[in-house]
């Protein structure tokens, strides 16, 4: 959060704002009549307020990274890379490589987002059907038993019995799981993000690779636009921990900057830490001996993002027909509990 209590931009606010000044730099206009331009096209738009004051400073100053520091709207990680860019000469190819770095996690999270709501949404589902069937149809069917005047069998009871203690588990046990997801995700906006992805990666193997794979990606986006704008390596490593929220691959990029310190090569430091999987790091060393390094880092973080992606997308085909086979086989005991004491009445009057 900023100061004043305000929400930091989302990172496709912050993708289309970058796009849009590295257009007005390659335009070659004036950064501050640009800006000035941004915000009277934008004041119709939730982002008026913002771009507003962006300007105001920038027409005060002449700093971009002035002006986002100052608004509080903006990430640190965004302020930073701009204020370096001023200081190098290079704004415009920083903002380019800085929308591109935002769009990528902007997919990222709407990928994360759609895995999580849409079973989220369909276990509410199953909670509403489960609780509609034990508390009005089984009911309804003892009612309809007893203005017969009609007695249930031993065996019937204890059928009927069942689908109702089935329903009533089934219900408690998804509720509960419904409410850790809810938990989960709104420490996950607080200080009890690394506590909850602790938990989770150790619950399911599956997120830890995914996680692996995010966090590799975001990596070699970052160097790929940071070499690619004259930054040193050794600049880009210590920039580079500001954006990433796992311990484990702050840590691995530490290690890299120290062996790098110790007079490491890039590439053999990169293969040390275990960031990237062997095929990658022996890409990565074809390209540091072509002197092409910037495009092979944005190859791997393309892959790395994919590849994620798709592991999201096989966790979701997963938890998908698990919860409608649930969903079903609930529905069928509950519903053969009511009909196998009906046959058996039925019968007997017969």
């Amino acid at each position: 959060m900023a100061a004043g209590g305000k929400q930091k931009a989302s990172a496709q606010e912050i993708s289309g704002f970058c796009s849009q000044v590295g257009l007005i730099l390659d335009a070659g206009l004036p950064l501050y009549d640009g800006m000035e331009t941004l915000a009277e096209a934008a004041a119709d738009s939730e982002y008026a307020d913002k771009y507003k004051e962006v300007s105001r400073v920038v027409n005060e100053t002449g700093s971009l990274s002035e002006a986002l520091k100052e608004s509080g709207d903006w990430p640190d990680y965004l302020v930073e890379m701009t204020g370096i860019g001023e200081q190098t000469g290079q704004l415009e190819r920083v903002m380019n490589g800085l929308a591109d770095y935002y769009d990528r996690e902007s997919r990222i999270r709407n990928a994360i987002v759609s895995a999580v709501t849409y079973p989220l949404v369909l276990g509410v589902m199953v909670v509403l059907i489960v609780l509609i069937m034990i508390w009005r149809v089984l009911p309804v069917f003892r009612r309809v038993l007893n203005s017969m005047g009609m007695e249930m069998t031993g065996a019937g009871r204890v059928l009927l019995n069942a689908g109702s203690a089935i329903g009533w588990i089934v219900l408690v046990i998804v509720g509960v799981v419904i409410l850790l997801v809810i938990i989960g995700a709104l420490m996950m906006r607080g200080s009890g993000r690394d506590t909850v992805m602790g938990i989770v990666m150790k619950l399911f193997p599956g997120v830890r690779k995914i996680s692996q794979k995010l966090n590799a990606s975001r990596v070699a986006a970052v160097l790929s636009m940071m070499l690619g704008s004259g930054f040193p390596t050794a600049e880009a490593f210590r920039l580079i921990p500001s954006i990433l929220t796992d311990e484990e691959t702050k840590e691995k990029v530490e290690g890299i900057r120290s062996k790098m310190d110790e007079g490491e090569g890039f590439a053999d430091a990169v293969s040390q830490s275990a960031l990237f999987d062997g095929l990658h790091d022996r890409m990565l060393r074809m390209g540091v001996a072509a002197g092409r390094e910037e495009q092979v880092l944005d190859k791997i973080a393309g892959i790395y993002e994919e590849e994620a992606e798709q592991g999201i997308g096989r966790m979701v085909s997963i938890i998908e027909p698990t919860l409608i086979a649930v969903l079903a086989v609930v529905i069928g005991a509950i519903l053969l509990s009511v009909m196998l004491p009906m046959v058996g009445i039925l019968s007997s009057m017969l």
